[in-house]
């Protein structure tokens, strides 16, 4: 069976490691899973990530963070889906909680957190919110 959505698979895996208070979640690798783990590493919301070479397969393990013992990530919602695409210009990227969340935007210019999308000025694909 195939994977319709494998970035909100993604999140679910971060979602619910989060809430049985795992250490770190493991999934299949991607370019793009790696690029979104790269930006919550950058922004703090995540410890590290890391790709194991094993064969057959990649494999993306990414250790979670905990601020006495609660997740720091508090909300983690899926905005741009297979079915229904959710682009913007840099001027009209959503601001998240006011600045203290981040969306993850693809770009021409790679994978950024909103803030940065919008200092170059780039638009793009709002793939996902993080608070």
């Amino acid at each position: 069976m195939s994977m319709q959505d494998p970035i909100a698979d993604m999140l679910t895996r971060i979602r619910n490691g989060q809430m049985a208070q795992h250490e770190t979640v493991e999934m299949a690798h991607s370019q793009h899973r790696e690029a979104i783990a790269k930006v919550l590493a950058g922004e703090g919301f995540v410890e590290s990530y890391e790709v194991s070479e094993d064969l057959p397969r990649k494999r993306l393990s990414i250790t979670l963070k905990y601020h006495d013992e609660v997740p720091v990530i508090s909300c983690l919602r899926r905005v741009s889906r297979p079915g229904l695409r959710i682009y913007r210009k840099a001027k009209d990227l959503p601001w998240v909680r006011g600045g203290l969340g981040i969306a993850i935007v693809s770009t021409s210019h790679g994978v950024m957190a909103d803030h940065e999308a919008r200092k170059n000025g780039y638009g793009g694909e709002i793939i996902c919110t993080v608070e």
